[in-house]
């Protein structure tokens, strides 16, 4: 089976649209001419003309802007905002305007646009080029966001995104691009329905993006200690796939949800109170794993100590549950 890498993936995604569709757009911060900060996108303006990908000045706020007056006039725009952390720049466009157009409008129009972001630690960005933005987002009706962890997954939920009628938020791990893995089985990938990743029946461990393949290398550890945990990955925060996260827990009886991010405000205690209220005369256990509640440290040692990794899932498992090497 062929390999794809993460960046390529989601480079083959977005240059499979701009050929399929003329109405899609492409425009960010350094994306055309050198190719993106992260060396995603290179490539892209030579072949399709700077009237469909283009450099921009640095405002996240013009970039928001101008993807919706484009999308409500009849164009399809996926933007880069370079590091996820500036989206509260772009916050009015995509919450008061974009997420909005549908409900207001009676259904009568819709601001079919793709925001783009690079997320998350472990890169030595520091505080403010590091954080997962996913959940700012995620109690805003009208909005989708998605979190691939996957090559295959970026290439087929970024399509599925550009072609959707709402507006979409794609997050995008630093230390997934590098990443490389089985090219995708279909043209798109379904927004808002999640995968399991690793079949077990033990307890059930959810994630989403960087998490799932930590918690992946976690339960092959784990496994060695006779417990075989289940990986759901959630793919989509906005919408959510309870019903694939139930069918797990039902199973397992027990379940574990790891986020990168605090859990104040997490998706991961938002998922936890839906789980125990469908389920929580049945569950054995159920907790959570999240990041301290400070802001990302930029020291390379305090860094990776912040940041859930498949050690850290191992020694809660191993701590909750009284098996291994406690």
């Amino acid at each position: 089976m062929s390999q794809l890498e993460f960046r390529a993936a989601v480079r083959d995604a977005i240059a499979e649209e701009l050929e399929r569709d003329p109405t899609v757009l492409f425009f960010g911060e350094d994306v055309a001419a050198p190719g993106g900060v992260f060396a995603v996108t290179g490539g892209l303006q030579e072949r399709f003309g700077p009237q469909r990908v283009f450099d921009t000045p640095i405002s996240e706020l013009a970039l928001a802007g101008a993807a919706f007056g484009a999308a409500v006039t009849g164009m399809r725009p996926v933007v880069e905002v370079m590091f996820g952390d500036f989206m509260g720049l772009a916050m009015d466009s995509l919450v008061n305007q974009a997420a909005k157009l549908w409900y207001v409008s009676n259904e009568q129009r819709s601001a079919p646009l793709v925001i783009r972001s690079a997320v998350g630690a472990g890169g030595r960005f520091g505080a403010m080029h590091s954080q997962n933005h996913g959940t700012w987002f995620q109690g805003v009706p009208g909005l989708k966001v998605v979190a691939p962890s996957s090559p295959g997954d970026a290439k087929g939920l970024l399509k599925a995104a550009i072609r959707d009628d709402n507006p979409v938020i794609l997050l995008e791990h630093k230390r997934l691009y590098s990443v490389k893995g089985p090219a995708p089985n279909g043209e798109t990938a379904p927004l808002g329905r999640a995968a399991v990743g690793r079949e077990g029946g033990d307890l059930t461990i959810v994630s989403v993006s960087k998490g799932v393949r930590d918690a992946i290398d976690a339960a092959a550890t784990l496994a060695g200690d006779g417990l075989e945990a289940e990986v759901v990955d959630l793919r989509s925060l906005r919408p959510l796939d309870l019903e694939t996260v139930l069918e797990s827990v039902t199973k397992t009886n027990r379940v574990l949800a790891v986020e990168e991010g605090p859990r104040t405000g997490g998706w991961a205690s938002g998922l936890l109170g839906m789980i125990a209220e469908e389920r929580l005369h049945e569950l054995d256990d159920a907790w959570l794993i999240a990041t301290e509640e400070t802001p990302i440290p930029y020291s390379p040692t305090l860094e990776d100590a912040f940041l859930p990794a498949p050690e850290t899932i191992v020694e809660s498992v191993r701590g909750r549950l009284g098996i291994g090497s406690v």
